[in-house]
């Protein structure tokens, strides 16, 4: 395929983490350790919230919707990049590539709009907890997963096709460890200014949005949670406080690092270091955070592990 006398790529090398053999079994090791714990994880928590009928309640339902996105989140990624470690399977054709591409982005995408949901949950709960059953019904609860799969579908469409209508042609080599944007517009032999500024929009809708909500949430939360007047009871909540905002920071923090800028930073090695902490160390961290060290979870555990 020849095209102004260059040739088209038609598949893609991921180039992952090239180093020393001995580095590469090391990352092969924790990657895959890391990937087999969020696996382990999301499927006890979505196990004992099925099967305890104390935990279905709206909290417990958006959690059940992380697991599911912090499975497939991870699924997308990791086991292409320990292949990629383990017997140099770097190659990847177009079509797989912008799957993985649009897939990764629309799951998420859909986090963000499912932590913002989760804040507004607790927030009802903790400043509004007189009328939290009345308004965060089964059917509100089932309204609002609906709205943040259905955005988080919508979110990447027009980036995506625009990228995927890019002719690229001479090295075919991507500089991270999944098809991502950043490098793959980096390939292209054709302006993409018009793309990154699509991106940019996006991007920034998507991520300053969802952001903005959550914290204007958690703000209101930690406003009522002063007024506590016991101590013991306000030293707990800000601990839960915390640790959500601990983990809000980490997935937004990265992510708006990586996308939320209007030119292509070149620096890839580094953008790759960031890239591991929303797409891998954040679904490690959302289970233990938002679900494992909640005493109901543990108590759901308990009961199914004695029914056995």
């Amino acid at each position: 395929m020849v095209s102004d006398n260059r040739t088209l790529v038609i598949e893609f090398i991921i180039l992952g983490f090239p180093n020393v053999r001995e580095v590469e079994l090391l990352l092969f090791v924790t990657f895959l350790l890391m990937y087999a714990l969020t696996f382990t994880e999301n499927v006890a928590i979505i196990l004992v919230i099925g099967m305890d009928y104390r935990l279905h309640t709206p909290r417990y339902f958006f959690i059940i919707n992380l697991s599911f996105l912090d499975i497939g989140y991870t699924t997308v990624t990791v086991p292409k990049m320990l292949a990629n470690i383990a017997i140099q399977s770097q190659t990847i054709s177009i079509t797989g590539c912008f799957t993985q591409l649009y897939i990764f982005f629309f799951l998420g995408s859909t986090e963000c709009f499912l932590l913002t949901s989760m804040a507004y949950d607790r927030y009802l709960a903790i400043c509004n907890p007189l009328h939290y059953t009345t308004i965060m019904d089964r059917r509100a609860c089932l309204w609002l997963a609906l709205g943040c799969w259905l955005c988080g579908f919508l979110a990447p469409a027009l980036p995506t096709a625009f990228i995927f209508r890019l002719p690229f042609c001479g090295s075919n080599i991507i500089n991270h460890f999944f098809c991502d944007s950043p490098p793959l517009l980096e390939l292209s032999c054709q302006d993409v200014f018009e793309i990154e500024v699509i991106n940019f929009v996006v991007g920034t809708t998507v991520l300053m949005s969802s952001f903005i909500l959550t914290m204007i949430s958690h703000i209101f939360i930690v406003a009522t949670i002063l007024h506590i007047p016991t101590v013991e009871v306000r030293s707990k909540a800000f601990s839960t406080c915390a640790s959500h905002l601990t983990i809000v920071t980490i997935f937004y923090g990265t992510a708006m690092f990586m996308y939320i800028r209007t030119k292509t930073i070149r620096t890839f090695d580094f953008n790759k270091t960031v890239s591991v902490f929303y797409a891998v160390v954040t679904p490690v961290l959302n289970p233990i955070i938002y679900s494992l060290r909640n005493n109901d979870i543990k108590q759901g555990m308990r009961k199914v592990l004695l029914k056995q």
